[in-house]
């Protein structure tokens, strides 16, 4: 068991290269069985929950070979099995997309129910209706998902609420489904077009992604194909706190800046200086930061996978703010840190937070309760006077692609060192001062 600590108070400076975006690296890797052939894809993040993925594609009897550290090449052909059952895939939110590319590919799959986050209820009502209305039948026992079909075939799908996975999955599903496929109230998300221009690259037929509306018409074969991710829109903005938290100046490079418009506009009314160039963002802040307010929303609206690591800003920030969540209903938990911090959050019914903002933050032992929880502690912690510790780390480091030796590059003071080891802290302090 490791932990970070953080010696706070100095603004972060230099530029950072964002990595790969997690949320369309696992949808992509998985749908890479769904072809014959061998698949290569580039600019893989290299983080705990793409390593579980892979280990699980392997598992089904795929070859996977790391090329390098961000390029993966995959064949399906030798899938031998619909089941998967480790220690890893039980922990990952993306198990479930083993399900749609498994599908079409062996007509089962038999996957664990999805782990990830404790952020709040996360059903998949919306994915078995997909699956269903595509041609397939679906039993939840024993903690799996037990997918079957005799012939998946294409339909209408409305769906109820906006979901980035079920999405996700009705496209997988339908690209070899025979017939034409309507998806209607789609998710837009950057990594949901991803998705689909992966498939498409590989001869699937999938129309209007990153719009309402989604018309696919299945095909009988994908062929294999080289592809690169698109960069982590998350990361991006996290880094764009931080700096912002920390009174910095920081290039964020590698990113697609219409991508993080809601949180580039939010930062502008906080009053940060936002500089967007071709594929980088330069973030600097030279006056008094200022309140405001934010409300989560499906994208193009601003991320609930931003909400804590704005939350640790505006706790920072002069004036009252409001932050409400309308996604995940049980998101606000790290506030008691933020709390302990010197922060005055008030929380009402679950939902929103109350800000008013203080001069500044102090050092306390933590812990990241969730992945984007877990950042945010650590923009709390370059922020605030003193040391801050941080425990429960394994939950950053599923999504966050070497965050120390980044935010080290930038003059951060911060390393990962045993949980509970009183010499390593000594270590750290006696390196730093």
């Amino acid at each position: 068991m490791e932990q970070y600590i953080i010696k706070g108070g100095k603004a972060l400076q230099g530029d950072v290269k964002i990595s790969g975006s997690k949320n369309a690296a696992l949808p992509i890797l998985a749908a890479t069985i769904m072809s014959d052939d061998t698949v290569t894809i580039y600019n893989v993040p290299d983080v705990n929950d793409v390593s579980a993925l892979l280990e699980a594609i392997e598992e089904l009897g795929a070859s996977v070979q790391r090329i390098d550290t961000h390029t993966v090449k995959i064949n399906g052909n030798a899938i031998n099995t619909y089941h998967v059952d480790n220690e890893a895939i039980h922990k990952i939110r993306s198990s479930y997309y083993l399900v749609g590319a498994l599908l079409p590919k062996r007509g089962r799959a038999q996957i664990p129910l999805p782990g990830g986050c404790n952020i709040g209820i996360r059903a998949i009502d919306h994915h078995i209706k997909a699956f269903n209305l595509l041609g397939a039948n679906i039993n939840i026992e024993h903690g799996f998902i037990d997918a079957k079909t005799d012939g998946l075939v294409g339909n209408h799908i409305y769906f109820d609420g906006i979901s980035v996975g079920a999405t996700i999955n009705a496209i997988l599903v339908a690209a070899k489904a025979k017939g034409k496929t309507i998806i209607e109230n789609a998710a837009k998300e950057p990594h949901v077009v991803d998705v689909a221009n992966f498939l498409n690259s590989l001869g699937a037929n999938i129309k209007g992604a990153g719009t309402d509306t989604i018309r696919i018409t299945g095909v009988k074969k994908l062929h294999g194909g080289e592809y690169c991710i698109i960069p982590d829109q998350i990361e991006a903005g996290t880094f764009m706190i931080a700096a912002a938290a920390t009174k910095g100046n920081v290039l964020i490079k590698n990113i697609i800046p219409k991508h993080l418009e809601a949180i580039s506009a939010k930062l502008i009314e906080i009053g940060v200086n936002v500089t967007e160039f071709d594929n980088s963002i330069r973030i600097s802040v030279n006056g008094q930061l200022k309140c405001t307010n934010v409300k989560t929303l499906p994208y193009p609206g601003f991320p609930t996978d931003f909400q804590p690591q704005i939350t640790t800003l505006l706790a920072i920030s002069s004036g009252c703010s409001t932050v409400t969540e309308t996604i995940f209903e049980s998101r606000f938990g790290y506030v008691k840190s933020l709390i302990s911090m010197g922060a005055n959050i008030k929380v009402e019914n679950g939902t929103t937070a109350i800000i008013d903002g203080v001069a500044k933050l102090t050092g306390a032992p933590v812990c990241a309760l969730d992945l984007r929880a877990g950042v945010a502690m650590i923009i709390a912690g370059l922020a605030a006077d003193g040391y801050t510790t941080i425990s429960q780390i394994e939950y950053v480091e599923r999504g966050y692609e070497d965050i120390i030796n980044k935010l080290q590059s930038l003059g951060a003071n911060i390393d990962k060192i045993p949980l509970n080891d009183k010499k390593a802290v000594q270590k750290f302090k006696l390196r730093i001062s």
